[in-house]
């Protein structure tokens, strides 16, 4: 029965994108359903509505209230931010104090070869350009808007980039900077928040401009559905107007298991996500019918630091990223030897970790290491990982290599010389271990455990937006008037895979850019 569900749900979505892609390069007085100004009747008027309450949803909405426009934010979930309220709060700043406090180089053309490596290449330059330019203004702003970070402190290295340039929220969550945004945001004259409202349609003008949005007042979310855009009706229609424009920040789809499949089939149907239930494609979908520029949109980045025995994000991200994987390895259960890099982009970590998992999904790979292997500003989640179950804490290394079954006599020599090479400043997968002074897994225990499962995380794939924030238009090149974007919702930036810690640079960046531009 699932299966059958899951098979007309995806021919509706399916017909829903192929409609879409067709209207691009149809006329505009040719849009078929698309709901048009002439045909319905307002109900409230805003200057501004920002569809998302995430990261850039709400950089989106304080730079648009600060210019004096009057700004609604339209939150179809029950609690205000999205993924970005749940992530690790790592904050990617290229050429930031600390990292010259510290003596770390960087450049803007380091930071831009790094996205470029881990993307495949197929980025677009401009948006990388524009997030350099930025990205200093953007911490600026986040801090004016109350978010707090661990300043002061060496930046934290997350796979991929090739120095350290990450700065972390003093609580580890990207809460740390939503809940204070939001009440700088709801603080701000003219400038309201507003949850459980669903966007289900643009308002076009005959020009074809965004002019509005139909929306569902008290709408509720129904997590027992595939997806979220499809036979649930609860909620009353409402139509408001925008009379600057319409600012696109919902998210990715990452949770959307209808549509992620129709990108990748290699996703089960089943597969649990990092992100929250409401990450789905219908606000995305809406766009492409209206002619929006489809980008990307098949490559759905996985995490290859989250673990099987959690659902959702939760703490083994950071305990991985930002422990075991930096200090400390990853190996195979199978043979107990490594097999890549543990510091490498996302994607190639969790490439080399399915090679294993596609020959036994029983085989999960397992990070180890010792106390010191967790970065000095994750210390306080040890124990909480402890607690949730998600790692494991083993007196020895057979102990360790016991419960997990691996084989500890190979399991030792990979320790031994993982060490080796990291005293010799000379990895044989090229870990950055130069940057360790020597050390690695400590001789006695007790020893640390992950189990390895990678999670769909992020969807590269979304409208094309200029370096002003605007949509394109697939039909004319150029932009839709009335509608900017930014976010996951975009493509372009991240190519075909995006680096740990850029996603809450490139929100917040491109709402700032979209609220100071509409």
């Amino acid at each position: 029965m699932e299966k059958e569900v899951l098979s007309r749900r995806s021919a509706l979505k399916f017909g829903a994108i192929g409609t879409g892609l067709a209207m691009i390069g149809a006329a505009t007085n040719a849009l078929g359903a698309i709901t048009l100004e002439k045909d319905v009747k307002f109900d409230e008027e805003y200057d501004v509505i920002v569809i998302g309450s995430g990261f850039a949803g709400l950089s989106a909405a304080a730079k648009a209230s600060e210019r004096g426009y009057k700004v609604l934010v339209v939150e179809k979930m029950g609690r205000i931010g999205g993924n970005s309220v749940i992530n690790g709060g790592a904050f990617a700043v290229p050429n930031n104090a600390d990292q010259k406090k510290f003596g770390i180089k960087d450049s803007g053309e380091l930071f831009i070869k790094d996205c470029l490596k881990a993307g495949l290449g197929i980025n677009h330059v401009e948006l990388l350009e524009t997030i350099v330019a930025r990205a200093n203004d953007t911490l600026e702003f986040a801090i004016k808007c109350g978010a707090e970070f661990k300043l002061g402190q060496k930046p934290s290295w997350f796979g991929g980039h090739s120095v350290p340039r990450t700065l972390v929220t003093g609580n580890m969550s990207g809460s740390g900077i939503i809940k204070p945004m939001t009440k700088f945001v709801q603080a701000l004259p003219g400038c309201k928040i507003v949850r459980r409202t669903k966007f289900d349609d643009f308002v076009m003008g005959d020009d074809g401009s965004v002019v509005g949005v139909v929306v569902r007042k008290d709408y509720r979310f129904d997590k027992k559905l595939l997806s979220d855009d499809i036979e649930n009706t609860t909620g009353k229609k409402m139509v408001l107007k925008a009379r600057k424009g319409v600012i696109l920040a919902s998210g990715g789809f990452s949770a959307d298991k209808v549509y992620r499949k129709l990108q990748d089939p290699r996703i089960p149907e089943d597969a649990d996500a990092t992100n929250h239930l409401g990450a789905t494609a219908g606000a995305l979908l809406k766009a492409f019918q209206i002619g929006a520029m489809p980008i990307h949109i098949g490559w759905i980045q996985q995490g290859p630091w989250a673990s099987p025995d959690e659902r959702g994000f939760g703490v083994g991200p950071q305990l991985t990223q930002q422990g075991l994987f930096k200090f400390g390895m990853a190996v195979d259960v199978r043979n107990g030897k490594r097999f890549m890099n543990e510091l490498a982009d996302r994607k190639t970590r969790a490439d080399a970790e399915w090679k294993i998992l596609r020959k036994n999904p029983e085989s999960n790979p397992v990070a180890i290491g010792t106390y010191n292997t967790f970065d000095p500003q994750i210390l306080s989640l040890v124990e909480k990982g402890l607690a949730t179950g998600v790692m494991k804490q083993y007196d020895t290394v057979d102990a360790a290599a016991k419960a997990n079954g691996i084989p500890v006599k190979a399991l030792k020599a990979s320790i031994k010389k993982y060490n080796a090479g990291v005293k010799k400043g000379k990895d044989e997968f090229g870990k950055p271990v130069k940057a360790f002074d020597g050390q690695g897994i400590e001789d006695k225990g007790p020893y640390y455990c992950v189990r390895l499962q990678p999670k769909p995380h992020h969807t590269m794939g979304g409208v094309k937006i200029n370096t002003k924030a605007q949509v394109i238009s697939g039909n004319t090149q150029k932009p839709i008037a009335g509608l900017f974007a930014a976010g996951e919702i975009t493509g372009g930036t991240h190519g075909a895979s995006r680096l740990g810690s850029v996603a809450v640079t490139d929100c917040l960046t491109f709402g700032m850019i979209a609220g100071e531009n509409i």
